[in-house]
């Protein structure tokens, strides 16, 4: 299926690696003009050579910003004023018990998790509502839905990117401009490789017995029983962010193996 997605300029928040990546991928390989971003430009290479070593190609190129710090953001805004499709999926989490998350922290994974989509969506959405067309997805997680108790302040930002996407999709009424939320479920990902990883080490376990215990006790409702895929979370953002999701808009859609235990 041609998902009429060439040439459409795209920019990607946090995609050195895991989701990012795996959508910037799939993006290259329906010939769209990539923008991928990291914190430094080492990750940003790296993940370019892995991307033309998949997709041959590619058209691919990457800025560095460090979305914690507004003149990175500004920065970026500078090198790349204009856009066709914009993908919120930077993002920081860390478990910690409630008691022991200082202000710092809570005012530090707002500023990277949910300012950054803030940030560069009030750039970008009027250049798109003027030309009228364009696509905004912000990469929630069912955390927004499903408040992790070992990471409050971490669900608490996931909770405000579905607010803020629903917002704006308002705004967009009668054009055609979409803003969509994706939810993906535990995903093996760079960071949460790690934490499994770190998990085992803890319990002494396999890296599969921890994982079989984690859904379990941790996220028992899922109906996959494991962990997902990148390539399967970038597989609904990429159909989102083509021009075939037209009748899509103002939705937060889950790709969570089922974890989430609502129907709408």
């Amino acid at each position: 299926m041609d998902l009429e997605l060439t040439n459409k300029k795209t920019l990607i928040t946090g995609s050195t690696a895991g989701i990012g990546l795996a959508t910037a991928t799939l993006l290259a390989k329906e010939g769209a003009s990539v923008y991928i971003n990291g914190r430094t430009q080492q990750r940003i290479d790296e993940a370019i050579r892995k991307i033309k070593n998949e997709v041959k190609d590619a058209n691919v190129q990457g800025i560095a910003a460090d979305f914690s710090k507004v003149n990175d953001v500004n920065n970026l805004i500078k090198q790349l004023p204009e856009i066709d499709i914009l993908i919120n999926n930077v993002s920081i989490f860390q478990p910690m018990p409630f008691v022991e998350i200082p202000d710092e922290d809570w005012l530090r994974f707002y500023e990277v998790n949910v300012l950054s989509g803030v940030r560069l969506s009030r750039h970008y959405l009027p250049l798109m509502l003027k030309k009228n067309w364009g696509r905004i997805i912000f990469i929630s997680s069912e955390s927004a839905v499903n408040i992790p108790e070992e990471m409050i302040h971490y669900g608490m930002t996931k909770t405000a990117e579905l607010a803020i996407s629903r917002g704006l999709a308002e705004l967009t009424k009668g054009t055609n401009v979409t803003v969509n939320s994706v939810l993906p479920g535990p995903t093996n990902s760079e960071g949460v490789g790690a934490f499994v990883e770190q998990m085992a080490k803890q319990q002494n376990k396999s890296k599969e017995e921890t994982e079989k215990d984690f859904f379990k006790t941790a996220r028992p409702s899922s109906i996959l029983q494991r962990f997902t895929s990148t390539e399967e979370i970038a597989n609904m953002i990429v159909y989102i962010a083509s021009p075939l999701s037209s009748a899509t808009n103002g939705a937060a859609l889950k790709a969570d193996g089922g974890v989430a235990k609502f129907i709408l």
